[in-house]
């Protein structure tokens, strides 16, 4: 039996979350949430057997695992007029997000130690919430890569086959080869073929035209892409996962090679479509790849419903509203995300797409298991603290006013609906109280767990 000071030391906690619905492993139960030294120290009924620093009232709350998106692009260095990671995580916690992995396409590139530790010091006492960093598999670093992707705050390796430039472009089979061969975390990869999409810009170059921008970036440019890294994967034993996927016919594909391939979606893709979001949008629904017709997005919910989709990140990737507003195709492609991925992923919730569940496992637990994240993602004694607490009746307008990245807007000003992040606590700080931010930045990098020596 414990001796009486240990019980009395286990009945005080930094923060106590009371009076909520907290979605655990084992689905959604009425208890309260303890924490202390950053972590989750007691679950259950803890009114009036254990006191708190710091007590946040969830009457009324469903309380989330924090939720993780797992693909933004703060920008920084280099092009910190559109963003920066102060601007980027501050929308991240006020959107109910708790970590985030920011993406190698910066100015310089992030492919090197250097560039990687340039990025965790610009982040230190800036970032609101947790953070990893990706590393760009190139051509000039392939050899490189398995130890620059064990370095501690690196997410992993992400590749473009395409929509990239100089040296984070990597198109050819031979480089995509040997970058799939130097490295045994899951690769990430945005799978356009780069040689379709150079002969098919003519198309839109003539007519200067942003509806035809799903046109020229088609579904073969996508699908060819895709069928190419998986097959070279299987040939080099490495496991894989493709980013933002968009066709029905990816989603048929992919759903036959999961043993070795998981899969993300963005709620760009699940809310928007052709031809509807171009003539009311115009290039402020440009995006690579390109948000698609109906059948599409259709198809995407189906691969939700049937567990062939395993994260839905943002691609959080802001443009100025200036630089968005030049004729197309001269308009870059990008929206963003971070700050809305949660409010539209309710809505979705409340109209009866997905149920909280699977949101929880989408935007959480997914992450956590296919990255090998290391104590975030649930619910659970030991876990860091990370919640996101919602309102799933509340109802608001998500608005350009609303949005903290400093590009300053977002392709839902407007649209009305229904689930709200309420408070943020990351490792059992509250950053978010009553949808006002609260305190400092405080994030730190994420750890994974120890990375395998072979691919399993």
């Amino acid at each position: 039996m414990p001796d009486m000071e240990q019980a009395h030391s286990r009945r005080h906690a930094e923060l106590l979350v009371q009076g909520g619905t907290v979605l655990t492993p084992n689905g959604p139960e009425h208890i309260d949430v303890a924490c202390a030294d950053g972590r989750i120290i007691a679950l259950g009924d803890l009114h009036g057997s254990w006191s708190a620093e710091t007590t946040l009232d969830a009457t009324g709350l469903h309380v989330l695992p924090g939720v993780i998106d797992s693909q933004v692009h703060f920008r920084e260095p280099g092009l910190t007029h559109k963003e920066d990671l102060e601007s980027g995580t501050r929308g991240a916690v006020l959107g109910g997000i708790t970590g985030i992995f920011e993406m190698p396409n910066t100015n310089p590139l992030t492919l090197w130690e250097a560039d990687l530790q340039a990025k965790l010091d610009a982040a230190r006492d800036r970032a609101w919430c947790d953070y990893a960093l990706y590393i760009g598999g190139s051509d000039v670093n392939a050899e490189a890569l398995p130890k620059l992707e064990r370095l501690p705050g690196c997410a992993g390796v992400k590749v473009f086959m395409g929509s990239s430039f100089g040296d984070l472009l990597a198109d050819e089979d031979a480089v995509l080869r040997r970058i799939l061969r130097n490295g045994h975390r899951r690769m990430a990869v945005h799978a356009e073929d780069e040689a379709r999409l150079r002969e098919r810009k003519a198309l839109v170059e003539a007519s200067s035209d942003v509806r035809q921008h799903h046109h020229w970036r088609d579904v073969e440019s996508a699908f060819k892409a895709t069928r190419r890294i998986v097959g070279m994967a299987a040939e080099t034993d490495r496991r894989l996962h493709v980013l933002h996927v968009s066709t029905a016919e990816e989603m048929a594909f992919l759903a036959q090679h999961k043993r070795r391939v998981t899969v993300e979606v963005l709620p760009n893709h699940l809310t928007l479509h052709a031809p509807e979001c171009y003539e009311r949008l115009g290039a402020f629904a440009q995006q690579n790849p390109p948000v698609r017709e109906q059948h599409h997005q259709d198809a995407l919910w189906q691969a939700i419903r049937e567990g062939v989709v395993d994260v839905i990140g943002s691609d959080h990737a802001p443009h100025t509203p200036e630089e968005k507003s030049r004729p197309y195709p001269q308009s870059p492609a990008g929206m963003t995300g971070v700050q809305t991925l949660l409010p539209l992923m309710l809505n979705h919730v409340n109209a009866g797409r997905l149920s909280l569940q699977r949101l929880v496992d989408l935007t959480s637990a997914g992450p956590q298991r296919i990255f090998g994240i290391e104590g975030k993602g649930r619910i659970a004694l030991g876990y860091d603290a990370d919640l996101t607490l919602v309102d799933l009746a509340a109802r608001r307008t998500i608005s350009n006013d609303w949005i903290a990245s400093r590009s300053g807007w977002t392709p839902y000003d407007g649209m009305a609906v229904t689930g709200w992040p309420i408070h943020t606590v990351i490792r059992g700080e509250v950053v978010v109280r009553d949808e006002q931010l609260f305190g400092k930045p405080r994030g730190k990098t994420i750890r994974f767990l120890e990375v395998p020596g072979e691919n399993p």
